[in-house]
């Protein structure tokens, strides 16, 4: 990719949501501190609002009520006529719609931060949705650097099947902020000062743009889904073998051809098929059992970024 620098507007409105899933502690926690207190996320020149996301979920600390918000940002239900007779979490995406949008509008929020908590060993990670996008790549750059030598893995969710339709979507520039492993309605003080580490070096990356600082070009690793793998199941859709416990809590690490994946309580050993190398993530995710995702195949790639800077003189 050529090097030439991309001049881009300034940043001028910034989201973090909380409680997108209402039993994912981290983000609720730190936005409600921040709406009594927003001076640590406060940048001269910016408007950053942190918001609940989901309410009802969050006062019932469960991951949603009627259906999970973070899937029905997609057109159809952004567009289902206002009615009582909605899925509640529909109701509420078009609401937030309304305040932060409306999705593909130039009037939405630049930024969105979408705060989650995985019960997966992820580390922080940052999900991105779009390869080409040299703000993004160099704000994920950014970010990794500052928080080194903490790893942080960046998970591309760019896919023509598998990509969904996020909370964040609606901004410009959508930004999720995983981190784990934490289990459901629980809260870890590492993982919490992890994630206010990553908001804050975020927040300074936009406040250093803005003022005009010139980002050289850069190169990230990231690692992109490929396919959803399900638990083996029986005859009557009940699952049949659990994670192999050579794979639990080793998302990232590169799993070969032939090994161990699931294992059956007879202890027959399920291995890896194919004839690639892959990389786990979402390894055993609480939430995912429903949707029916024992880990998701990745493949690791590098998306480079042309230089940037603000368009401000």
């Amino acid at each position: 990719m050529t090097s030439c620098h991309v001049t881009e507007d300034p940043i001028k409105k910034v989201a973090i949501f909380g409680g997108t899933h209402g039993n994912e502690l981290t983000g609720v926690f730190l936005v409600k501190r921040w709406l009594e207190n927003g001076t640590e996320i406060q940048r001269t020149g910016l408007e950053v609002k942190p918001f609940i996301t989901n309410p009802r979920a969050v006062k019932k600390c469960t991951r949603y009520i009627d259906c999970d918000l973070n899937r029905v940002f997609d057109p159809e239900s952004l567009g289902k006529k206002m009615s009582k007779d909605l899925p509640y979490e529909v109701r509420r995406a078009q609401e937030i719609n309304h305040l932060f949008g409306p999705k593909d509008n130039e009037y939405s929020y630049d930024i969105i931060f979408d705060l989650h908590n995985t019960t997966s060993n992820m580390g922080c990670t940052l999900i991105l949705e779009d390869s080409r996008n040299d703000f993004l790549i160099q704000m994920c750059h950014y970010i990794k650097t500052s928080l080194a030598p903490l790893p942080c893995y960046v998970y591309l969710i760019e896919h023509p099947s598998l990509k969904y339709a996020t909370t964040r979507s609606i901004a410009k520039y959508p930004v999720g902020v995983e981190v784990g492993p934490q289990p459901q309605g629980v809260l870890r003080a590492d993982i919490l000062d992890q994630m206010r580490k990553m908001i804050k070096h975020a927040l300074d990356f936009i406040h250093n743009f803005n003022e005009g600082e010139e980002f050289p070009p850069c190169a990230i690793e990231v690692y992109k889904i490929m396919e959803k793998v399900d638990y083996p199941r029986n005859e009557n859709g009940d699952i049949a073998a659990i994670i192999h416990p050579n794979l639990q809590d080793q998302d990232w690490k590169p799993l070969h051809p032939g090994d161990p994946v699931f294992l059956t309580l007879d202890g027959k050993i399920i291995p890896l098929g194919g004839g690639s190398t892959v990389y786990p993530v979402f390894v055993n995710e609480a939430a995912y059992y429903e949707k029916k995702e024992a880990f998701a195949k990745a493949t690791k790639l590098t998306l480079n970024a042309r230089s940037i800077r603000s368009s401000l003189p």
